[in-house]
């Protein structure tokens, strides 16, 4: 069954990635790195001033910054215990598949999936009684994800374990906030 699972990722890979145009490979790998969506984190942390009390904005950045590193750390561990080669290492793939990146290291689960679908997340799940239109910013880590495949570093798998460690991630850090870092916030406002 897993070997199944296995191929039938390494044909998705594959097929996925021979899709690719030249005419688009910039857009690509631009899309692929974390710099041209600064001005999105800038507007995040815009609408948390704009919609919550200061030090409630602050304490809502820094569970996000947390979960991040928390995340980061979960798939840096992930990887070296799984220890699966990227399709850009993999003698039996990297010629058959178009690469526009080469990083060395690991490729499950995808660290470009996990950490942009658990800001993402915890994000929205902040600020969506706000802002109906918040659940946009879900092209972020849509766009991140599929670029991976794109560039030639990462398998499907890699990129659905990953959204899905960051879905849940966010939703684990959007429980302790309630249970421990709002209650304390609404008690240091009536001392």
């Amino acid at each position: 069954m897993l070997d199944e699972i296995l191929q039938w990722d390494r044909d998705a890979f594959v097929y996925l990635n021979s899709l690719g145009i030249e005419q688009y490979d910039a857009f690509w790998s631009t899309v692929t790195k974390f710099p041209p969506w600064i001005p999105l984190f800038a507007l995040i942390i815009i609408l948390f001033f704009i919609k919550f009390p200061k030090k409630d904005a602050l304490a809502m950045i820094l569970t996000i910054l947390i979960m991040a590193y928390f995340v980061a750390t979960v798939t840096d561990l992930t990887k070296h215990v799984v220890a699966r080669l990227r399709p850009n290492n993999d003698e039996e793939l990297n010629t058959l598949i178009r690469i526009l990146r080469s990083p060395s290291g690991f490729s499950f689960f995808s660290g470009h999936a996990s950490s942009s679908f658990s800001i993402i997340t915890l994000t929205i799940l902040f600020l969506r009684r706000h802002f109906k239109w918040v659940y946009l910013f879900y092209i972020w880590p849509i766009l991140f994800a599929m670029s991976r495949v794109y560039v030639g570093v990462h398998f499907p798998i890699d990129l659905m374990v990953g959204a899905l460690v960051g879905i849940f991630s966010a939703w684990l850090f959007y429980k302790l906030y309630g249970l421990i870092i709002s209650p304390y916030l609404k008690s240091v406002r009536h001392v």
